[in-house]
């Protein structure tokens, strides 16, 4: 064996393809991020964005100025489709709608005024027991003869 040969691989030793070639540890690619991102969100356009998007759409001449505009702004043809459906049958009033169930404040403010009421009824006792205890306070001080004000006999 030569000398040149010597050097290409030492016994219980693996020769890497990046080593071969000169290419260190700092110059390869950083290992992607091992990080689970974040769950997608449901993207909500405004009732008025709707309707812009459609009036644009329908003012598009050329063949492809709809599709650039999809593009551009990240929809899909399906959102122009149901967007036109909505518009056709009452515009902003039918885009407007909102999906899921309708909002419910009146029970909230109902618990809170059940919450409030009780705290009322709490406060009212424990003051009523405080009259008692008051009133009890000044009967002992008559009996002892002490004055309630200043705790000296009178």
């Amino acid at each position: 064996m030569t000398s040149s040969k010597m050097e290409e691989v030492t016994p219980g030793r693996e020769e890497r393809s990046d080593e071969r070639h000169g290419v260190t540890a700092a110059a390869r690619p950083p290992a992607p991020d091992p990080e689970v991102a974040a769950k997608a969100t449901r993207r909500r356009f405004t009732a008025a964005y709707k309707l812009s998007i459609v009036e644009e759409a329908d003012a598009c001449e050329t063949p492809g100025e709809i599709g650039a505009l999809l593009r551009r702004e990240g929809l899909y043809s399906s959102h122009l489709s149901m967007w036109r459906k909505a518009a056709r049958e009452g515009s902003l009033r039918g885009l407007a709608k909102r999906r899921g169930p309708k909002p419910s404040g009146g029970k909230r403010e109902a618990r809170k005024v059940q919450t409030l009421e009780r705290e009322v009824a709490r406060l009212r006792e424990e003051l009523r027991k405080a009259r008692i205890i008051i009133d009890v306070q000044g009967k002992v001080a008559g009996l002892l003869g002490v004055s309630p004000g200043d705790g000296k006999r009178s």
